[in-house]
């Protein structure tokens, strides 16, 4: 009888925490969305099977050595499996709608400022006494505004590794619903007669171009802010591979082995910070907030500059695309090409939106090099 009241102690069941049991059932969710919902389930499916194992006690999986600890001491203290991401999705990345039309770099840039308002909003929560954020956590927190996950998670683990869990699930949860979040803001923003403007068709974009821009990119924006060359070094290497046409095998490995390989461990390694005593606390719960109004915020100013730069314009620019300045790339694009088809059938925008969306990543990169040198200096 003492065998098997030894044995029963010595369960998972046993030793389970109602804390442990929640996130096993928030990890749970997590894997639900991605399969059955398809909600960014590249990462939320590794990110929720990794929080599962995680939350399994008696069994250290996540600290120490174990497995998970291991990868993420590997990769994501590190910063090498947000960079190595990066790499690939530069790879997979076409600058030429974003060269066709230069100034819709601005509705890029525009978007962005959700980061910088949610870094204010965070700081506010401090001064009310509601939240004690500190200033790193602060400029980590503010990054989901970005929409841009391997980059808030990067921000997060160089400036609040302690808050990169809640980070990271709130920037890929924020991510999957950019078509239930940006509809309502951008029918809110503009009118039917704007959400019908037809824009021109793009020039055809010369491989030259395509080739010497990433390298003009990095060396220009590094040597301002060199806070976001490990990013947009990685971001520009991989397109560089891609572009010039000599290193074929290159790119392919990096458009598919390695940002696959990369995305396994990326979303294990923070599976593994979804533990009980560090995601089941109030902060959690003000950055979820905090990067839903960041989310929202990005998305107005996009559209909003947008319409600003239509009073200066001889060519006008459709308010829609203005909302694919955040980086969830692609599928902002497609959000904003799917709202004009309601107003107008035959008014294909996915190539215009493409030109503000990947001009949007390029200004989370900057604008995460900023806060890096801001909170850690």
């Amino acid at each position: 009888m003492n065998q098997l009241w030894t044995f029963w102690q010595n369960t998972g069941m046993y030793q389970l925490s109602v804390e442990q049991f929640i996130m096993i059932l928030i990890g749970l969710l997590l894997l639900y969305l991605a399969i059955i919902k398809q909600f960014e389930p590249l990462l939320l499916i590794p990110i929720g099977f990794g929080g599962i194992l995680s939350n399994i006690p008696g069994v250290d999986i996540a600290v120490g050595n174990g497995v998970l600890a291991q990868f993420s001491a590997m990769g994501l203290d590190t910063g090498i499996f947000p960079l190595l991401v990066f790499m690939g999705i530069g790879a997979m990345t076409d600058f030429g709608p974003l060269l066709a039309n230069p100034k819709t770099m601005l509705l890029g840039a525009a978007a962005q400022f959700g980061i910088f308002s949610t870094l204010l909003g965070a700081i506010a929560m401090n001064e009310i006494g509601m939240f004690d954020f500190t200033l790193p956590q602060a400029a980590a927190i503010g990054i989901i505004g970005g929409a841009d996950g391997p980059t808030a998670i990067y921000v997060s683990s160089v400036l609040a590794p302690e808050l990169l869990g809640a980070i990271a699930v709130a920037a890929y949860s924020y991510m999957a619903l950019v078509p239930l979040i940006q509809p309502p803001i951008m029918r809110a923003l503009t009118s039917q007669k704007e959400r019908k403007i037809r824009m021109q068709v793009m020039r055809e974009v010369p491989q030259t171009e395509k080739v010497l821009f990433p390298l003009v990119l990095l060396l220009l924006v590094a040597l301002i802010v060199p806070g976001a060359a490990p990013l947009l070094g990685m971001f520009c290497f991989g397109n560089l591979m891609k572009e010039c046409r000599v290193v074929a095998r290159l790119s392919d490995t990096a458009q598919n082995a390695l940002i696959n390989i990369a995305t396994i461990f990326l979303g294990l390694s923070v599976g593994s910070k979804l533990v009980a005593d560090e995601f089941l606390v109030g902060e959690t719960l003000g950055i979820l907030a905090l990067g839903i109004v960041a989310f929202g915020i990005g998305t107005m100013t996009g559209v909003l500059m947008a319409k600003l730069m239509n009073l200066f314009s001889k060519n006008k620019i459709n308010p829609l695309i203005g909302a694919a300045g955040v980086s969830a790339v692609p599928m902002a694009a497609r959000v904003a090409n799917k709202v004009g088809i309601e107003s107008d059938p035959d008014n294909f925008l996915i190539m215009h939106a493409m030109g503000p969306n990947v001009a949007g990543v390029i200004g989370s990169t900057i604008a995460a090099g900023v806060l890096i040198q801001f909170a850690a200096g």
